[in-house]
């Protein structure tokens, strides 16, 4: 047994160790808190010295804030600078070394790309007024700034605010160049940002003279040429070294607005635009009036080229195909055949510009594209904007807008491969999918409704319905991928309603497989790849991959069947043709952004897009108003004097009954020329006295003695 004594002096000498601990951390602390204090102290001691007061205090406080907000101005810059500089990767300084030669599917040159570096005429050799001219006019202070003129743009904005509009502008050249190099002509805030960065980056990595070479070599100049040296050649037939100072002053007025300013275009305003280049020239001393006068009294004079209108969209599009499909020849310099047809592609450019300028104030619209291919796959028509001199950014290639309902197709195409039909009932009743509550257009709902009428309709709960409780949202995704959309798609729910950002030619591919039978892979706008010594180096026929079936026979068949009602009886009645069957389905964003119509017929699809660059809303404009009349317009023209073919899957009796007449026509003419030749070599039918009378003299000739013919003579003496 445990002694009391022990257990309690071992719980003493516990408690003793304890208190110990307890008195060695109140020691500790209080001497730490004596020496912080203490050096607290000494610190402020030692700071008094340093310390202000009066005005020299308000210096201090203000340099202070001044470093402050510095600092976390430098890490938002710095957040800001990244996604910039993230354009600079690759090899940027090397200029393409492709120079294609474009002809049209019937052989005719309609332009040319690529820049070799030969071409290029180095600054130094160029006339010292073409120079100057390009300076007085685009950046006067270019040699005293750092890629960004403040003093020039806050000189721009005044003379915009007293003239009441835009008659300068503020961007210098080294900001020009970077938007060329790297960037795109949307008006947004994130471009200009990244042009800001680009242009102190270029002027950190480059000369001045290594900048302003780029800027006059790449520069577009109006009728389909890019730098000085191509636009002195094609506007005056001469190298830039030939220049004189009229011609030199009409080229500098053509950086800003090449388009308006064009002179094979517009003689006039073109010299009117260079006599603002002269006066340019004197107001910034690089010349006086003296200098300039006999070349205002004898403006320039330019080569005649007619009428000559390149399809720039298109040439910049296959320019891109072409280096794709080259590049692995090694052949760079080579003449491609393209697939555009120059009569379809006029006709899209007035349709699209005719009904912007009769309706686009009523709407409140700027901006369309459009692209038309062959059912065969062939591209016809590219047009990426109203002006490609204002913008080269080619929204029929490389915007992305919001599809709305003109997506609803792949989900319907989804669900046709997955055992619906058009006549399978789903209904159209409030929805919701998560927090996700979509309604109709009108805010109210039908019950329940067959999948052409949904369609047909434009009903939004319907394909929503379709994706949460029979598909899911990745088949519809592998669906419009497979049909050739190429654009990066969101897959979430909202995708079935158009959400996701697609371009106006992805939208053409995927509808033309519907048009094409169920067929997708046959878009291409390259036919042959030709050397200048005639060897052949691509046949798309030959070398393109075949296509392939994405949509049974089946399913293209109920699609087609649904799509044909929509502006037969739905929402794109201005859609419709005259006389020829068209299927399609129109698309309208959240707040009238975006207007969409997408449509075919047995021999062409067409895609339109009609919105803004800055994304503001239209006034209340749906993708069947303004979009169904542009595809309606250049469509009917498309179809003139054509052999009409039925939408397949789909029984046309007007078309049925062209082909039947065709059919016959040609089969009566066959018969026709089959009769004639008969005749022809039939024997011909002789009376009874002519009979009798052949009969006698043949046996007259029968009975007649045979005549020899005498022996050849041996010698003269016989003779």
């Amino acid at each position: 047994m445990e002694d009391p004594f022990e257990k309690r002096k071992s719980r003493g000498l516990r408690a003793g160790r304890l208190l110990a601990i307890d008195a060695w951390i109140d020691s500790s602390l209080y001497e730490a808190g004596f020496k912080a204090r203490q050096f607290w102290e000494t610190m402020t001691i030692f700071f008094r010295r340093f310390r202000v007061t009066g005005w020299r205090r308000g210096i201090i406080e203000f340099l202070s804030e001044g470093f402050t907000m510095g600092a976390a101005g430098s890490v938002v810059l710095l957040a800001l600078a990244l996604p910039a500089f993230d354009e600079t990767t690759g090899n940027w300084r090397q200029q393409d070394d492709f120079a294609v030669t474009f002809l049209d599917r019937y052989g005719n040159e309609i332009g040319q790309r690529g820049i070799i570096q030969r071409d290029s005429v180095p600054v130094d050799e160029m006339p010292d007024f073409v120079i100057k001219a390009v300076l007085a006019t685009e950046d006067r202070r270019f040699f005293e700034h750092y890629g960004i003129d403040f003093l020039g743009l806050f000189r721009a904005m005044s003379e915009n605010v007293r003239a009441n509009s835009v008659v300068q502008g503020g961007s210098s050249i080294t900001q020009q160049l970077a938007k060329n190099l790297f960037l795109t002509n949307e008006r947004t805030v994130e471009r200009k940002i990244k042009e800001a960065f680009l242009s102190v980056w270029l002027e950190t990595n480059l000369s001045k003279k290594e900048i302003l070479q780029l800027y006059l070599d790449r520069a577009y100049m109006g009728g389909g040429t890019f730098g000085i040296a191509a636009a002195a050649d094609f506007y005056f037939g001469k190298q830039v070294k030939d220049l004189n100072l009229p011609e030199a002053a009409m080229l500098a007025g053509l950086f800003k607005a090449p388009t308006k300013y064009a002179p094979h275009i517009n003689l006039p305003a073109a010299r009117a635009r260079a006599n603002v280049v002269l006066t340019n020239l004197v107001q910034s001393g690089f010349m006086t009036e003296g200098q300039v006068l006999s070349a205002r009294l004898h403006p320039a004079d330019v080569v005649d080229r007619g009428d000559r209108k390149s399809p720039d969209y298109f040439l910049d599009w296959a320019f891109d195909e072409v280096k794709r499909v080259a590049a692995k020849s090694g052949n760079h310099s080579v003449v491609a055949r393209t697939t555009i047809d120059m009569n379809i592609q006029r006709a899209v450019e007035e349709s699209l510009e005719f009904h912007l300028r009769q309706y686009g104030k009523q709407y409140h619209v700027t901006e369309g594209a459009v692209v038309v291919l062959e059912n065969n796959g062939s591209v016809r028509a590219i047009v990426g904007g109203r002006d490609y001199g204002a913008s080269q950014f080619n929204r029929a290639t490389k915007a992305l807008r919001q599809a709305g309902s003109s997506f609803k197709p792949y989900v319907y195409a989804t669900a046709m491969e997955h055992g619906f039909t058009p006549d399978s009932v789903i209904s159209d009743g409030p929805i919701s999918w998560g927090a996700w509550s979509p309604k109709n257009y009108g805010r109210s709902f039908s019950g329940r409704l067959t999948l052409t009428t949904a369609l047909v309709k434009s009903v939004n709960t319907v394909p929503v319905r379709l994706a949460k409780d029979y598909l899911s949202i990745p088949p519809i995704k592998a669906m419009a991928v497979a049909m050739g959309v190429e654009s990066p798609l969101e897959a979430y729910k909202t995708m079935v309603l158009g959400t996701s950002g697609m371009t106006v030619m992805d939208q053409a591919t995927g509808y033309n497989t519907m048009a094409d039978g169920g067929f997708a892979g046959t878009r291409h706008g390259i036919t042959q790849l030709v050397t200048h010594s005639g060897e052949l180096i691509y046949d798309y026929y030959k070398d393109a991959p075949k296509p392939k079936r994405v949509l049974s026979e089946q399913a293209m068949s109920y699609m087609n069947s649904m799509l044909v009602q929509v502006p037969e009886i739905g929402t794109a009645r201005r859609a419709a043709l005259p006389g020829i069957r068209s299927a399609g389905k129109t698309g309208t964003t959240q707040s009238y952004r975006d207007a969409w119509y997408v449509g075919f017929t047995g021999n062409y699809t067409a895609a339109v897009w009609l919105g803004n660059d800055d994304f503001s809303t239209t006034k209340d404009m749906t993708g069947g108003s303004l979009p169904a009349m542009v595809w309606q317009r250049f469509m009917a023209y498309a179809h003139q004097n054509i052999d009409l073919k039925p939408i397949p899957g789909i029984k046309d009796p007007f078309v049925d009954a062209k082909v039947a007449a065709k059919a016959a026509e040609t089969e009566k003419k066959n018969a026709d020329e089959a009769a004639a030749t008969a005749e022809i070599e039939r024997p011909p039918v002789l009376s009874s006295t002519t009979t009798k009378a052949l009969r006698q003299m043949s046996d007259f000739f029968h009975a007649a003695p045979v005549l020899e013919a005498p022996a050849e003579p041996k010698t003269l003496s016989a003779l």
